[in-house]
């Protein structure tokens, strides 16, 4: 028997920072099937969009990996809404897929404090002194004081290529074929969940001169602040279906497993397959596809949003329906993979199983869809679990903190009935919380937890620190009889502009600069946004510690059983529970007041 202090269960992007997180607080292991699959990317190979590049800019203050791998293995990067507020616009990487995956082994594989077991959990047993033994299908006993279960879509994992399906985690791997019962076994509600993947298509057989060609930015953007030399190589396309693919699939939707009701699990509503676009939204004509390179010399395309689990045979007259794919020959066809998830309400804001204590859970197995939702995902479970193997307080993400508290405030308070995506809408403050400050946001509290140096501190302090001297250097001089800061608001001027007309700055990198810019242009709107959060701290942080929730009159049976049931700490996480109404915020209100228990935390 051997012991470690965390033990990791599954190397996908949940698994990967679970492990990477873990190892630099205490003694980890990550067992995986097969340690050549570590960080693929099974879906798109790319990093990043709405809502996700901001959870990539979080890991990365936090100490993180995923920023650092896309980073490294770059070969198109573009800032998407680049035309609107600093609020929405969104990083997204393009990245070399099977480098990615080489560098994450390089890293994993490599590391002095982390151990890599290969075998197939099987069993979770409780050793009675709050650890855990993780049992193979082999019969090996591994123990440790907390586990991190980072299943994807391979508990109970099935893939449907039309009609047909077989057992599979995802194509041509092996499903975890047993770690769905303890799991129940203590107590979870496990749900079926469905996602999809478009088929890859031979890059030697599209006609790339007839496609619309979308270069990538001619500055290069990343995560770390140093994307790869290669971050401007390569181009990606884009195309669209006809109404001859919208036929095709209207008349051969008996084909489709999830038409024909052999598929129970609920797939993703902002990633739709093309089936589901075609009879979802029959009034549009034709649906955008982008056709993304696996690499720079790929020998395959990517076809974004040509999601399916029709049959082969039809995806590959589908494929030659669309301009520019006439002669298209598919490499690895689409296909929907069906899944077990736990319901996420039955979770902590650490991760941590409500039924069994030191077991906790990320990635698509809680229910998300996507490479960052479980990035983001891995690092809370792996750090919630080291700090209870090392005898720490937990550690909340609190919904203000930025996208990373919002995903966890969701999951576990609200809970999701199909494949939870990350957007910017979720996020009540997302003017606070962009992508360019979440170092600024988190770099401190990372510290703090033991996530990144001093020196990473300090960078981030003096970075800081230019920024707001060179923001103090232009509220003190004057250009022209106003302040140069009062040109700068102005939406035609730029920092160019206002250097042009005679303002000095201190020397400054591209991200400082576009800082600068920021917080000059919105700094109306930051501070009134500032203005609405702390008054939304004061009216909602009310503690509920220690209320008896059987006492408290006027509750519904629902809301009672619900706050019961998830013990949220304040008012503020009590109403955004699931089932529970207004009126039983306002009888919470009441009985605090009644009781003289209307403190703040």
């Amino acid at each position: 028997m051997s012991d470690w202090d965390v033990l990791v269960i599954g190397g996908g992007h949940a698994g990967l920072e679970a492990a990477w997180t873990a190892a630099k607080l205490c003694r980890t292991a990550l067992l995986i099937g097969n340690p050549a699959t570590i960080g693929r990317m099974p879906c798109n190979p790319a990093v990043g969009g709405p809502g996700k590049s901001q959870l990539v800019f979080e890991i990365q203050a936090l100490g993180g990996l995923m920023g650092r791998l896309a980073d490294a293995t770059a070969i198109h990067t573009r800032m998407l809404n680049a035309s609107k507020g600093p609020a929405v616009q969104s990083l997204r990487v393009q990245n070399e897929r099977d480098a990615y995956a080489e560098h994450a082994q390089d890293v994993i594989l490599g590391h002095p404090a982390l151990d890599v077991l290969r075998g197939e959990a099987a069993d979770l047993e409780p050793d009675d002194r709050g650890g855990w033994f993780v049992v193979t299908s082999d019969g090996r006993r591994f123990h440790a004081r907390s586990v991190v279960v980072a299943a994807g879509t391979f508990m109970r994992g099935v893939t449907w290529y039309g009609r047909h399906s077989r057992p599979e985690g995802r194509q041509g791997e092996p499903p975890s074929r047993f770690l769905s019962s303890p799991l129940a076994a203590g107590g979870h509600i496990l749900k079926r969940y469905k996602t999809g993947t478009p088929p890859r298509v031979r890059a030697d057989s599209v006609d790339f001169a007839s496609l619309l060609e979308i270069p990538a930015d001619p500055r290069p953007s990343g995560f770390t602040g140093s994307p790869s030399p290669r971050a401007t190589e390569s181009p990606t396309w884009q195309t669209h279906t006809t109404a001859r693919t919208h036929a095709l699939i209207q008349e051969n939707l008996h084909e489709s497993p999830m038409y024909a009701g052999d598929i129970d699990g609920r797939g993703p509503r902002y990633c739709p397959s093309i089936e589901d676009k075609v009879v979802r939204f029959a009034h549009h004509d034709r649906h955008l596809l982008f056709v993304e390179p696996d690499g720079v010399q790929t020998s395959e395309v990517y076809l974004q949003g040509f999601s399916s689990s029709l049959p082969p045979n039809l995806q590959d007259v589908l494929v030659r329906t669309l301009p520019g794919f006439e002669s298209a020959v598919i490499q690895r066809y689409a296909y929907a993979v069906e899944y077990d998830v736990v319901d996420s309400t039955e979770l902590t804001l650490q991760l941590e199983s409500r039924f069994l204590p030191g077991v906790f859970t990320a990635g698509q197995l809680n229910g998300t869809s996507g490479y960052e939702e479980a990035a983001a995902q891995g690092l809370v479970a792996g750090l919630s679990a080291a700090r209870r193997a090392l005898g720490l307080a937990p550690h909340a993400f609190e919904r203000e903190s930025g996208y990373l508290g919002v995903m966890l405030d969701d999951l576990v308070f609200k809970g999701s009935d199909e494949p939870y995506r990350m957007m910017t809408s979720r996020v009540e403050h997302r003017l606070l919380c962009r992508q360019d400050n979440a170092d600024e946001r988190l770099a401190a509290a990372g510290h703090a937890l033991g996530l990144i140096d001093r020196h990473e501190l300090s960078r981030v302090e003096e970075k800081y620190g230019r920024v707001g001297a060179a923001i103090s250097a232009l509220r003190s001089q004057r250009l022209n009889g106003q302040t140069a800061d009062a040109w700068l608001r102005r939406p035609e001027f730029g920092l160019d502009d206002v250097e042009a007309m005679g303002a000095t700055l201190p020397s400054l990198s591209g991200t400082e600069r576009d800082a600068v810019q920021i917080r000059v242009k919105y700094e109306g709107y930051i501070q009134r946004a500032e203005g609405q959060v702390a008054a939304e701290q004061r009216a909602q942080q009310l503690s509920l510690a220690d209320v008896a929730y059987a006492a408290v009159e006027g509750l519904s049976n629902e809301g009672r059983e619900k706050l019961t049931r998830h013990a949220p700490a304040t008012l503020a996480q009590a109403s955004r529970l699931s089932g529970v109404r207004h009126a039983d915020i306002s009888a919470l209100l009441v009985h605090l007041k009644r009781h003289g228990v209307s403190r703040e935390t």
